[in-house]
């Protein structure tokens, strides 16, 4: 059997290519220039350390099993004269293993007392997987990346905790 060409099809697919051939290319040059990420892109997560109260309810809902909590119980002043001296947990230990970490937010949404935040941060790739380990000091210097809540809409209400 002959081979047949399609030239209709030939021709109208040669001219695709000579139409973008000379456009200018839309790839970004990753390490020559930085593209910023959406506003509400996931990128690593930030932890606010004072808000933390070692309830351990972000390690628990976590999917992956990716944190790593440990505190322990300390004495604080009572809250008012006259009151007695009440417990706390002081945070020891807060680990979040990024080689693990599938990115849900779960942990994120989950944290009542807003401990964990999201940051626009995508570059934190390491050339060892044990460094992908992200202690306390780390995930605590990933704060000042954290931005601005977003204005709510007109009409919407905020959380109850924000009333």
């Amino acid at each position: 059997m002959p081979l047949q060409i399609k030239t209709p099809g030939l021709i109208k697919g040669l001219g695709v290519t000579l139409r973008h051939l000379f456009k200018p290319a839309v790839t970004v040059q990753y390490p020559h220039e930085r593209e910023d990420p959406p506003q509400r892109a996931r990128g690593v997560i930030a932890l606010k350390e004072e808000n933390c109260t070692v309830c351990m309810l972000c390690a628990r809902e976590c999917p992956d099993w990716c944190i790593y909590i440990e505190g322990h119980k300390v004495k604080a002043p009572p809250r008012r004269a006259g009151g007695k001296p009440r417990t706390v947990s002081a945070l020891d230990r807060f680990d979040i293993d990024y080689a693990l970490c599938m990115y849900c937010g779960i942990c994120v949404e989950v944290c009542p007392f807003d401990a964990l935040f999201w940051t626009p941060e995508y570059e934190y790739s390491e050339p060892n997987i044990a460094d992908l380990l992200h202690d306390k000091g780390k995930l605590g210097a990933w704060m000042e990346t954290v931005p601005e809540p977003q204005p709510l809409e007109v009409g919407a209400e905020g959380p109850s905790k924000w009333r």
